[in-house]
């Protein structure tokens, strides 16, 4: 048994539940603006509540979950002292993987793992995980907020996200309805998004520096001032640009009759292990590459940290989303109406390639 030590409270320990609570009072009002009329209550309970009823009217409503995390793009959030767009990456790499079987998704939950809650701080990284589910269309119902003191640095913190789905059986996306001839058409991203950022962070020789120190605040100022190479825009705000979440388009398109016969979300692996998931054993596809670059348009910060970091094409393929954040496969007759409905709705659509007959692979035209 250890010895008596004297009066210590959690606080003397290092965890302020008192700053917690603010905290929460600080997000409450954010987290309201998701609201659905499914969501019973509010936060604070000890459990999200959210009815079901909505799903009676369907043939064979499936639930489909999902979660993830923002990865090593939050120790560039810390540098840079920018906190209130990476609660949109969370929300966004959750809801699109699930939007890949035709899913909607209905609620969303949050977990901060954070040296030392402050109420101001926490509510800037809530307000992108609010923002991300109103871009989504689902209900931010709860989460959790861990204070480590000790365990992480006052002003570290880690984030990880869960949402829950659903879609009828009969309109399920699945790769059996995906043959040769198809096209797949690509969705531009809005940039690096979530993966891939212990090599931008080895490229930009961020890996050790510790916020607030004279050698991080010298980075943050060379990201923030460096416009040259990254089309007008700083490398801070390149670096940062929030995964773009492509739900409410999808689903109208979806909803509206187009089929469609299998989505890739293009995440950690990039085109090259993430859009074979969307193909069946029988059919390759053949993406559209020449031999330095993609036959779309690739963002410049995709660019520059590729060529820093002297990637050949392949390596960047199975690296980066390369422009592509999500990768739809159609009929050859259905391309035209998707093509126009996803424009109208906002997204920058283009062929991206071809399905044939294979055996389940990503394969690149005009190969370097």
């Amino acid at each position: 048994m250890a010895d008596s030590v004297g009066h210590i409270t959690y606080e003397d320990a290092g965890v302020d539940t008192a700053e917690g609570a603010r905290a929460v009072d600080a997000i409450k009002r954010m987290v309201k603006e998701t609201a659905r009329p499914e969501v019973i209550g509010g936060i604070g309970g000890f459990g999200g509540l959210f009815s079901a009823a909505a799903l009676k009217d369907m043939e064979d409503p499936i639930l489909i979950s999902g979660t993830d995390g923002v990865g090593t793009k939050l120790v560039l959030a810390q540098l840079l002292d920018r906190h209130d767009t990476v609660g949109q990456d969370l929300v966004a790499m959750c809801v699109n993987d699930i939007l890949a079987s035709g899913a909607e998704p209905l609620f969303f939950l949050d977990y901060v793992a954070i040296g030392h809650i402050e109420a101001e701080h926490m509510a800037k990284i809530i307000s992108g995980v609010a923002e991300g589910c109103k871009l989504a269309g689902c209900a931010l119902i709860g989460g959790e907020m861990a204070e480590h003191p000790g365990v992480m640095r006052a002003d570290d913190y880690d984030l990880a996200g869960f949402t829950v789905g659903v879609v009828d059986r009969p309109k399920m996306l699945q790769v059996e309805n995906v043959q040769a001839g198809d096209v797949i058409l690509g969705l531009a991203s809005s940039g690096i998004h979530s993966n891939g950022y212990s090599l931008v962070r080895r490229v930009l020789g961020v890996d050790g520096l510790l916020p607030g120190t004279p050698e991080a605040e010298a980075k943050r100022k060379e990201l923030e001032q460096s416009l040259a190479e990254i089309g007008g825009s700083s490398l801070a705000d390149a670096l940062l640009a929030p995964t773009r979440i492509y739900v409410r388009p999808v689903l109208d398109l979806l909803r509206s009759g187009v089929e469609v016969h299998a989505l890739a979300h293009i995440t950690g692996g990039g085109i090259s292990e993430n859009l074979n998931r969307a193909l069946p054993g029988n059919v390759d596809a053949l993406v559209n590459r020449g031999s330095k670059t993609m036959g779309w348009d690739v963002p410049p910060i995709i660019t520059y940290i590729a060529d820093a970091a002297q990637l050949s094409l392949d390596e960047a393929c199975r690296t980066f989303n390369m422009g592509a954040g999500l990768m739809l496969i159609v009929a050859p007759e259905d391309e035209a109406r998707v093509s126009e409905a996803l424009s109208a709705a906002g997204e920058q659509v283009f062929r991206a390639g071809v399905c044939v007959d294979g055996t389940g692979e990503v394969r690149y035209t005009d190969q370097a």
